[in-house]
């Protein structure tokens, strides 16, 4: 530095002293002070340029102020005012003293001199002035105060010899650039004031000083205590984050530890939130509480890691008796705070032999135990607990505690409210789905239901329906919504395909009923005050083993994937067709080939718009899934769950359906046209023994025969030609069936004593397990079941 340098350390004695006494620092002032060079005492001990040591304690703390008798080089004694600071290891750097006294404070009584003058030195605002130095000229009592230390021996030095700290040097930085610049600067800083253990918030405004020619003669520094101001807005910035923090989805566990970690380290060190373990989705938490309480530990946060405070983990639950924070603050219906330093902490913790211990290991001082409430209701409870922060709970953290909670009750309720109503969805939705899927000559099936992981339950349904004739029919839906009402009206609608299937139709046909279904429930919903729009997307399948045709119509559903042996995987071409509920608009079916061995892939849009929300993305994706390999089907669905799935679970819910074909060989198939005469009857029901010998069936055919031979007359009397009558047996079953080209279809009724027909149908009836008729483009087909198990 420069000897002309204005801001040159000569104006300062300064001195640093080693953690052992020793000397390793020593400025131009200080050898302006006492004459000794730093040749001269750099390596020795300090104690040697102490002439006379003065009673009282040694210096304690960071710092220390006092007079000391030094030994000038001339031989003579310097009585000087000296501060010193310790300045702690840092990084590479070791601790050490820094000894400072002022060598020119000027002279605060010139008249003439515009910083002896300044304005605000009796104001109650800590105010100091420096000069064009930086020295420190002038200060009043309530700077002084601040500083700790008497304002008339601090002349002379610099803010960061005054502070010795990280903060004072900062500030003095900022002081240089208002004594350069001439504008003036407003910083906040957080600091202890001096002998204080508490550091408050301060506004340091600093302002140049000019003289009456204008020129900046030096700075004035005003500090303004406004920690209360501070606080506020540290409270005000915390019930702010907790609005944004917390809630953020809809699960309890998740809410509650959103809780803690908004809470830590802002208010506490360590807090934990215990719920009431009541369980079941219809509990509600009870009224009154009386101790013992069961609560289950659902989160925690600490600033230590691992949280070793806690004396439970996540999913614990313990019964707190009376005496402890939680009892005590949910019986009461109050916050609660209770300290070591008022002697109520030790008689709270006591219960509990391990609380005690943890406590004592970890430091604890303060507890604050908050119940957790909402719309009148009792959740819980939060405790927070402070071992690090040194000062206590005040009055102002309970009313932020118990804002913060509130927030965060409200939030915890809703999760549980909906937790509930998720739970009674799921449990309706899972109990209308099929519980197992049948077992069919037609196809071997395989499906998967997965609920929403973000949402409410949704109304995705599918179903296998065996079918005459051996055919089989594979439905898969989705109901547009959530919650209770979509499972109920998945409900409906998988009961009304069921039962129209039950007749036989076409898939164009049971679209165009169902769609008229959907459409009086949106007006029934509409008469009652609720939602009138009942939508639904539906696709419905037909397979029929004998002839491998798969017919198959959509209602605004997505269109099945066919994986044929040995081929690609690849899209049914099928006509959209317009969602359930539209009214009015035509359904059309798409009838194809499909080889014996082919997968049939079924499924919602849950599936395919999972992870990006890319249906062609995801549908390109389940082709490569079953292009692997569809060799077991359950393999299948977990391999296609895997693959178009997010790890964290679907937004939507997900059905899923494969379904492998199988053939019946033509052995197993017997056909007859039938001339129409009744005289023929005969011969034909002696064509069906024989074939049923053939088949080692002649346990059954005696019923067999009167079954055909009903069938067969009951077609050449009432129906048109041509007539054919078809056998088709498994291994269980045997069906009968005669088609003829009139669309009159029979019904069953019951013969009077004095009547000469109609008890052919009862006695079919009685004779088989099942029994029905179905029409086709040509006419209709009267069918009938007959079991083999219990034949033979």
């Amino acid at each position: 530095m420069s000897p002309d340098d204005p801001f040159d350390d000569a104006a300062t004695a300064r001195a640093v002293i080693a953690e052992n006494g020793t000397l390793t620092g020593w400025s131009a002032g200080a050898r302006r002070l006492l004459g000794w060079t730093a040749d001269d005492v750099v390596g020795r001990p300090a104690a040697r340029l102490v002439s006379l040591v003065p009673p009282g304690p040694a210096p304690a703390g960071p710092r220390w102020n006092g007079t000391l008798a030094l030994r000038h080089r001339d031989g003579h004694t310097v009585s000087v005012w000296l501060l010193a600071h310790h300045v702690a290891a840092q990084d590479d750097r070791p601790g050490h003293w820094l000894v400072v006294t002022p060598l020119d404070p000027g002279d605060p009584d010139d008249p003439d001199d515009p910083l002896a003058v300044a304005g605000l030195m009796q104001s109650p605002c800590a105010v100091a002035v420096y000069d064009d130095r930086l020295r420190l000229r002038r200060m009043n009592d309530a700077m002084a105060a601040v500083a700790g230390l008497p304002g008339d021996r601090l002349r002379g030095l610099t803010p960061a010899e005054i502070g010795g700290t990280p903060q004072s040097e900062e500030m003095q930085r900022h002081l240089r650039e208002v004594l350069d610049t001439g504008v003036p600067q407003d910083v906040e800083v957080y600091a202890r004031a001096g002998g204080e253990p508490r550091a408050h918030a301060w506004l340091a405004r600093m302002a140049p000083v000019r003289d009456a020619e204008g020129r900046v003669r030096g700075v004035s520094l005003a500090a303004h205590d406004f920690t209360e101001h501070h606080l506020a807005r540290e409270r005000l910035q915390l019930v702010n984050e907790a609005s944004v923090r917390i809630g953020t989805t809809l699960d309890v566990t998740r809410t509650a530890q959103e809780l803690a970690d908004v809470c830590v380290p802002a208010l506490a060190d360590l807090v934990s939130v215990d719920l009431l373990d009541v369980t079941g989705p219809s509990v509600e938490p009870p009224a009154a509480l009386v101790a013992p309480i069961g609560l289950r530990r659902v989160a925690h946060r600490s600033v230590t890691p691992g949280t070793p405070e806690a004396a439970a983990k996540p999913g614990d639950v313990q019964d707190y008796p009376m005496g402890s924070p939680q009892a005590d603050s949910l019986v009461q219906g109050r916050s609660i705070i209770a300290s070591a330093a008022a002697g109520t902490l030790q008689p709270w913790l006591a219960w509990d032999p391990e609380r005690v211990a943890r406590a004592q290991e970890h430091g604890v001082h303060t507890t604050m135990s908050v119940p957790i409430r909402a719309r009148g209701t009792t959740l819980g409870v939060a405790v927070l607990t402070r071992f690090r922060r040194p000062d206590p709970f005040t009055p102002d953290d309970m009313l932020l505690a118990q804002e913060v909670t509130a927030r965060a009750a409200v939030c915890i309720d809703n999760a549980r409210r909906y937790s509930r109503e998720r739970d009674t969805a799921l449990a309706l939705q899972r109990s209308l789905l099929p519980h197992g899927l049948p077992r069919t000559a037609a196809v071997q099936a395989a499906s998967r239901y997965l609920p929403a992981t973000r949402s409410g339950v949704g109304g995705d349904w599918f179903d296998v329906i065996p079918l005459s004739g051996m055919r089989v029919a594979m439905v898969v839906g989705d109901v547009v919504g959530e919650g209770v009402q979509a499972s109920a009206t998945m409900g409906r609608l998988r009961t009304a395909v069921r039962t129209l299937a039950d007749i036989d139709l076409a898939p164009d046909e049971l679209l165009t009923h169902l769609d008229d279904l959907v459409v009086r429930l949106s007006e029934e919903a509409g008469d009652q005050g609720s939602p009138g729009e009942v939508g639904a997307t539906c696709l419905y399948a037909v397979y029929d083993p004998v002839s491998r045709r798969f017919t198959v119509a959509r209602a605004g559903h997505a269109p099945p994937v066919l994986l044929p042996p040995g081929g690609r995987p690849h899209r049914v071409t099928v006509p959209a067709g317009p969602p359930l509920g539209m009214g009015g608009l035509p359904f059309e079916n798409t009838e194809l080939h499909v080889p014996e061995g082919s997968v049939l892939a079924f499924y919602t849009d849950g599936l395919i718009e999972a992870g990006e929300g890319d249906a062609d993305a995801g549908f390109r994706r389940l082709c490569d899934a079953l292009a692997g390999g569809a060799g077991l089907l359950e393999e299948a669905c977990d391999r296609i769950l895997r693959a178009l799935l997010p790890a964290g679970g679907a937004a939507d819910d997900v059905a899923l359906l494969l379904a492998r074909t199988q053939g019946l060989p033509a052995s197993q198939v017997a056909t007859w046209d039938i001339p129409a005469d009744p005289s023929l009857v005969a011969p034909i029901r002696k064509q069906v023994v024989d074939q049923l010998e053939t088949w080692h069936l002649l346990g059954t055919s005696f019923t067999a025969e009167l079954v055909v031979s009903e069938l067969v007359t009951n077609a050449i009397r009432y129906g048109a030609q041509p007539i054919r009558l078809r056998l088709i047996h498994d291994a269980s079953t045997l069906i009968c069936e005669v088609s003829d080209t009139s669309h009159t279809a029979p019904h069953l009724r019951r013969a009077k004593t004095w009547d000469e027909g109609g008890r052919g149908l009862l006695l079919v009836a009685q004779l088989t397990q099942r029994w029905g008729s179905r029409h086709t483009t040509e006419g209709k087909t009267i069918w009938a079941e007959l079991g083999l198990l219990e034949e033979r």
